[in-house]
């Protein structure tokens, strides 16, 4: 009878793969899962302090509820080798086959790896989103929202931009960490949300960031997991990998200047928050283009990304729509102008760097298609998120127990007290307050002295009142 060894199977399967590689790219999973607790703490210091918790909350349930929908069928739908051109099948359902192959995206990692970190970029998606409803938003109709949405819109934007059928890699569409998957489509679906939420309940003077320095940790968490985000897509220990590192954090440090700097231009004050809006402006207009671009065009990326996103937030006011955080106009737009950007700056040279991808480049090429490919590839992931959003959003309200937004009863007291029974700060829980009262100010005086403090029309606040 003949028995197979599994150790000596283990050790063939293992010994075609790259070890550096694998570690790389574990730990860039490892980044990526950082970013999102690092949303939940940046849009809990945005809100008021009675809905703070329940922000932190949601964005780690995100991870729970799409590592569920990845494992049944989320991971197959995405990246199954036998898909279609807009979404795969079920032949990696449940994991199968996850650890007997190579990955979609490189013959150097097994499945498996790349399978847990593209599950990183698709609960980070949805947690984005979701900053729309924030302070309005019910909780539970939101976890059956994000495993929805993962299903219907990121699951085939991620298909048709990375899998090998997809139409737009196909077409030759640029994207390498998920401008279009992750940035236009959460910002895109935050719009939606916004919309079919409607406003929130109370003076718009009293939207204001309550916790400054949550925004800075979570602007802390996002920039440093961003160098797993962009630089683990390479999936590989290489130039490449190093290349996107330096242009990401170039993106960065470049958006935030440029925002503190418009914003100055106004107000005459060195926002802090205008600095993390602008960082973070900057992270996610790189990301399509962080393996295909030199340093010095990061520098232009950074810039005018920072630049249009400003604007975005600016223009929000006139629009008359409440994105609690502005995440179409930091996400959605800058996802936009950095697809575009790429198909103006990307360069083969840069790619080649890890010494096995071939492109044509974009215009510093004079490959001068290569920006419609990328305005195609924006557009239809743009609409396709709003409108199959708009729709589950539409579809959920109508069912019995799914109704979308709080009561008002429960939206002036505040989530965290009405749904969770908890509070992210304990003498909010052990007293009774006006929940119009803010924390952030038992040091320096009332909230309304706090108020007074605040200058009105500040684009750094990121849509509190109308300029």
């Amino acid at each position: 009878m003949n028995v197979t060894d599994p150790l000596a199977e283990a050790t063939i399967i293992g010994s075609q793969y790259n070890a550096g590689d694998i570690a790389w790219t574990l730990a860039s999973t490892a980044l990526v899962w950082l970013m999102i607790p690092g949303i939940g703490y940046f849009y809990s210091g945005m809100a008021r302090s009675k809905n703070a918790l329940s922000l932190i909350m949601l964005s780690c349930c995100s991870v729970a509820v799409v590592t569920v929908q990845w494992f049944l069928f989320g991971y197959s739908l995405a990246f199954s080798k036998t898909g279609g051109k807009m979404i795969g099948n079920f032949d990696n359902a449940f994991f199968r086959g996850v650890l007997d192959d190579t990955s979609v995206g490189s013959d150097k990692i097994p499945d498996i790896v790349f399978m847990i970190f593209q599950c990183m970029f698709a609960a980070l998606t949805p947690a984005l989103a979701i900053g729309a409803a924030a302070e309005r938003g019910r909780i539970v109709p939101t976890l059956v929202f994000i495993f929805l949405w993962t299903t219907f819109v990121y699951d085939f934007i991620a298909c048709w931009t990375w899998s090998g059928n997809g139409w737009s890699y196909v077409m030759g569409g640029l994207d390498f960490a998920g401008g279009t998957p992750v940035h236009i489509s959460s910002g895109a679906a935050a719009l939606a949300y916004a919309i079919v939420l409607g406003k929130r309940s109370g003076d718009q003077k009293d939207f204001r960031p309550h916790s400054m320095s949550n925004v800075v940790i979570g602007t802390c968490f996002l920039w440093f997991g961003w160098f797993g985000f962009n630089g683990g897509s390479a999936l590989s220990a290489n130039l490449r990998a190093a290349m996107a590192c330096v242009v990401t954090n170039l993106a960065a440090s470049v958006g935030g200047i440029t925002w503190v700097l418009l914003d100055y231009r106004h107000d005459r004050k060195l926002s802090v928050l205008g600095f993390c809006s602008g960082a973070v402006s900057g992270l996610v207009s790189i990301t399509p283009g962080s393996g295909y671009v030199s340093p010095a065009s990061s520098v232009a990326i950074g810039f005018l990304g920072a630049i249009a996103c400003n604007l975005a937030v600016r223009l929000k006011h006139y629009l008359k729509y409440d994105d609690a955080f502005d995440v179409f106009a930091v996400h959605g737009v800058g996802g936009i102008v950095g697809n575009i950007l790429t198909g103006v700056f990307a360069q083969a040279s840069i790619a080649a760097l890890d010494g096995v991808t071939v492109i044509d480049g974009g215009w510093l090429d004079k490959n001068w298609i290569q920006v419609a490919y990328q305005l195609a590839d924006s557009a239809a992931g743009l609409a396709w998120s709003f409108v199959v959003t708009y729709l589950i959003l539409v579809i959920m309200n109508k069912i019995p127990g799914l109704n979308l937004r709080a009561d008002s009863d429960h939206e002036h007291k505040g989530l965290d007290l009405a749904e969770l029974g908890e509070a992210a700060y304990g003498h909010l829980s052990e007293k009774t307050v006006d929940p119009n009262v803010e924390l952030g100010d038992a040091n320096s005086g009332s909230a309304e002295s706090l108020q007074n403090e605040v200058k009105v029309g500040s684009v750094s606040t990121l849509g509190r009142q109308q300029p």
